[in-house]
């Protein structure tokens, strides 16, 4: 039986080798060593271009990362307050003060607190339950200042009409006049004596307030919540009343418990009463904590720039990446650049602050510089540390996000995005070249088998022939 080449496939090529048939040469072994060898070179060069960008890629995001890091703890400082001169209320049970940013306070003061703010209470006359109907009509709020039987109205501020369908219960008139949302809030209170409908106003003696009522004929009894200061209807809880306070023994009010204007730059949160024991307000001196905070400003930066002067270096990963050069410019330019372009003082520079560049681009404190600006300009320095589009803060944080933009092609981010992409491209590329060499291999293993065939049919022949010789020399 003839046995045709193309019927042969690789595997028994193999074993026609291994049985000692054919060429002797494994065939299948070649054909892959073939292929491998051909696509060799292209293979290396995307893997030396895959480890180069992979390299570049984690230089360029360990420099971003720490980037990240000074801005996320310097931010974090800032809003602190730490660096701040910050207002402490001695007795912390009567106030609590917290910077306003329109100015930088000194000193000490004395507060007592008299009276606190407080918002009018009033309750209804008692129904038998939340669901008890009142009537139909309409409910005015007028608002003003409450004296004894006498109602002074506020002319500035609008009155509020609540308009009650007919069929309404208590609660539905807590709901109706809740949702004018004019300042006035109501609820149902279930009492000893039943049901009754309680109204809270805002604080200040200017909030108070009278309930008047315009009864709908067809369904009358709107009127039994009306109520006025002269009124025998409801239940006065509490008044309206102003904040009552001194500041170094000088007597002043305000509309509520939050006061900004008392003391310049401090917004005061009134807590309780301490009449006849007047605590202090005082603000803490933060040029040491500013001190300590420039020196690790400086040594963060100095490791970014020791990262980006090795890898900017000759050699380097990032050695001709134009967003790592970017990063440099800014970085170097960052002492002298005047982060508070509206100051008046001393304090307008980080280099005012004592942070200088030195030759290698890395930085250094200088701490004589830093004491004289602070002694010359201690609020200047102090608003440096703040919260808003000027500042420490301000100013770092500006560079960080030009640096990680991935719209900009030449800033950090935007080379990460670059290298990234270029990765994914070798990915794909090496995918198609393995493609192609499973092509290549395939072909080769199956011209050879064919071969070997041939070789193997023609050796059996060449034996067969050899056999018959030799019995026919034997014969004769």
């Amino acid at each position: 039986m003839a046995i045709s080449p193309t019927s042969t496939s690789p595997t028994t090529s193999s074993l026609v080798t291994a049985l000692g048939g054919g060429s002797g040469v494994d065939m299948a072994a070649l054909a892959n060593n073939l292929a491998t060898a051909q696509f060799a070179n292209r293979n290396d060069r995307l893997t030396a271009r895959s480890d180069k960008l992979t390299t570049q890629i984690s230089t360029a995001s360990n420099i971003k990362s720490m980037m990240l890091s000074l801005s996320t703890s310097l931010g974090t400082l800032v809003r602190s307050g730490d660096l701040a001169r910050n207002p402490s209320v001695a007795n912390a049970a009567v106030a609590a003060g917290t910077l306003t940013g329109t100015t930088t306070p000194k000193g000490s003061y004395s507060l007592e607190v008299t009276q606190l703010a407080g918002g009018q209470q009033l309750a209804s006359r008692a129904y038998a339950a939340s669901t008890s109907t009142v009537g139909a009509g309409t409910l005015t709020l007028r608002f003003g200042t409450v004296s004894g039987t006498g109602f002074a109205a506020d002319t500035a501020h609008a009155p509020v009409n609540v308009t009650i369908a007919a069929g309404a219960t208590l609660a539905d008139v807590a709901k109706a006049i809740n949702a004018t949302n004019s300042g006035v809030s109501a609820y149902v209170a279930q009492t000893v004596d039943g049901a009754q409908l309680v109204l809270k106003g805002q604080e200040g003696a200017a909030n108070g307030f009278v309930l008047e009522a315009s009864e709908d004929p067809a369904n009358p009894g709107l009127s039994g919540l009306a109520w006025s200061p002269a009124s025998t209807e409801g239940q006065l809880l509490a008044g309206a009343r102003d904040a009552a306070f001194k500041i170094d023994g000088l007597s002043m009010t305000a509309k509520s418990n939050t006061v900004s204007d008392a003391i310049p730059g401090v917004k005061l949160q009134l807590k309780t009463v301490n009449p006849g024991a007047p605590t202090t307000v005082t603000f803490a001196d933060p040029a040491t904590s500013i001190s300590g905070a420039m020196q690790d400003l400086t040594d963060a930066l100095n490791e970014v720039i020791s990262a980006l002067n090795t890898s900017t270096a000759i050699g380097g990963e990032l050695a001709a990446d134009s967003g790592a050069r970017a990063l440099k410019r800014a970085l170097s330019g960052l002492a002298g650049s005047t982060v508070m372009p509206n100051a008046t003082g001393m304090a307008k520079t980080l280099a005012d602050l004592g942070l200088k560049t030195q030759r290698d681009g890395t930085f250094a404190l200088d701490t004589d510089r830093l004491a004289k600006t602070m002694a010359a300009d201690p609020e200047g320095v102090a608003a440096m540390f703040t919260n808003g589009l000027h500042g420490v803060y301000a100013s770092y944080d500006k560079i960080y996000r030009a640096a990680s933009s991935t719209t900009d092609g030449n800033s950090l981010g935007g080379s990460i995005g670059r290298y990234t992409k270029q990765l994914t491209q070798i990915a794909e590329d090496r995918t198609e070249l393995a493609e192609q060499q499973e092509k290549l291999r395939a072909r080769l293993s199956s011209q050879f088998t064919a071969s070997e065939t041939r070789i193997g049919i023609s050796k059996s022949t060449l034996t067969m022939l050899q056999n018959q010789i030799a019995q026919w020399n034997k014969s004769t």
